[in-house]
């Protein structure tokens, strides 16, 4: 194993975490509170640019695959997502009325970032060998997590008032700070990461019409492997029912509790740190007890938690919960990501995980019409509705962990 990459490969994670939390958090509240926005439009936002994730990463993924040139993709892919969340920055500081814009290059810019992880979660196979990937996979969440907690610091500044850059004053501050701080951050892995390619299939037009029409030749190879199919399936709704209420928690924050942009901060850092440390500990406990066993554990845990975060009478008993909820968050992704790579034949990685990402990024597509029907269709009184939302993401995380029982692989 190469110390040099595995550092520079965690701090990929470790820099795209930082602009992805901060627009993660106040994007979404720079759209729906300050700008009058409804819920559903932003909900929106994540599926089309799901639809632009199925349309393009399984194809581009097999090219990377064929080419041998998976790092040459994640490095262009890279510099597009730096243009397109400079553009938003600016645009949000400069003409903040042009809303449908910024939403349009929202929607770009999170496709970008999505395909990235398309081409950057198969180096894992090249970074570790099969008994010391859940650690290494935890290694890169705990990046991820630690780099949302500096996105969130670096931020604060800004949004207490006490820095101020130019053009819309408020949290439309935020935006630029992190967009530099990603692009200084994921330079050195863009420069210094060593890995050897050698061009296997020259790319072109003829290539990429000829690879759409054996889209589905493609799929039908990669889901009779031992335990894919289930195993993306349970996935898609587990995961459907985490990322939709991580999507909609700083709204949940606002409008259940109440709590300030400061507050908000702090409570998100304190359970970043803890998902970094549910990173780095479940990934270990994956490889010593089995990923598989592992990852199931995490569900039930999600079973309980969800409930008891929905009906929270208030911000000092939710603190306790989502503390909690950080382990899981943490090693929910760590363990995931390393059993995946287990099951998928190297020659396909990049393939396999653009599957994975498109389950991950296609609970953008059915959680937030679930989330956004029980908001508008049920009782507003006391902000019930948001809370019958927050606890109806249990139902997912149940059918996730009953197909997981259906995967069947030896040494999981």
């Amino acid at each position: 194993m190469s110390k040099r990459n595995i550092f520079l490969w965690a701090l990929y994670d470790f820099a795209n975490s930082v602009v992805m939390i901060v627009f993660f958090l106040y994007f979404s509240q720079w759209l729906v509170v300050d700008n009058s926005v409804s819920d559903a439009w932003y909900n929106a936002l994540f599926i089309f640019s799901t639809i632009l994730l199925i349309l393009t990463a399984p194809i581009v993924s097999v090219l990377a695959d064929k080419s041998g040139k998976c790092f040459s993709f994640l490095r262009k892919n890279t510099v597009v997502v730096w243009i397109l969340y400079i553009l938003l920055s600016l645009l949000i500081l400069f003409t903040p009325e042009q809303k449908v814009l910024a939403m349009t290059l929202f929607v770009l810019g999170n496709f970008a970032y999505q395909l990235s992880f398309t081409f950057y979660h198969p180096l894992l196979n090249e970074l570790a060998p099969e008994e010391k990937r859940g650690w290494i996979s935890g290694i890169g969440n705990a990046s991820n997590w630690l780099g949302q907690i500096t996105g969130l610091i670096l931020v604060l500044p800004f949004i207490k008032g006490g820095l101020y850059l130019f053009g819309e004053p408020g949290r439309a501050q935020v935006f630029l700070p992190a967009t530099i701080g990603f692009i200084l951050l994921s330079l050195p892995m863009m420069l210094f990461f060593r890995k050897e390619e050698t061009l296997q299939m020259d790319l072109g037009f003829r290539h990429l019409k000829e690879e759409y029409k054996n889209v589905f030749k493609q799929i039908k190879t990669l889901w009779v492997i031992p335990g894919v199919s289930m195993f993306l399936i349970a996935f898609f709704f587990f995961n459907d029912a985490i990322l939709t209420a991580s999507n909609n928690f700083p709204i949940v924050l606002e409008r259940v509790f109440q709590a300030p942009d400061a507050k908000k901060t702090l409570l998100l850092a304190l359970i970043l740190l803890t998902s970094a440390v549910g990173s780095i500990l479940c990934g270990y406990l994956g490889d010593r007890f089995g990923l598989k066993r592992v990852l199931n554990w995490i569900l039930f845990g999600w079973i309980i938690i969800f409930p008891l975060i929905g009906l929270s009478p208030n911000i000092e008993i939710l603190t306790v919960w989502v503390t909690i909820m950080g382990i899981l968050f943490g090693g929910v992704w760590a363990v995931s990501r390393a059993l995946l790579s287990r099951l998928i034949p190297k020659e396909q990685l990049n393939y396999g995980f653009s599957f994975y990402i498109i389950s991950e990024r296609f609970a953008s597509f059915l959680g937030p019409l679930v989330w956004s029907g029980i908001v508008v269709f049920t009782s507003t009184a006391n902000n019930l509705n948001y809370r019958i939302a927050m606890v109806s993401m249990t139902a997912f995380i149940i059918i996730g962990l009953l197909l997981m029982k259906k995967v069947e692989y030896q040494n999981l």
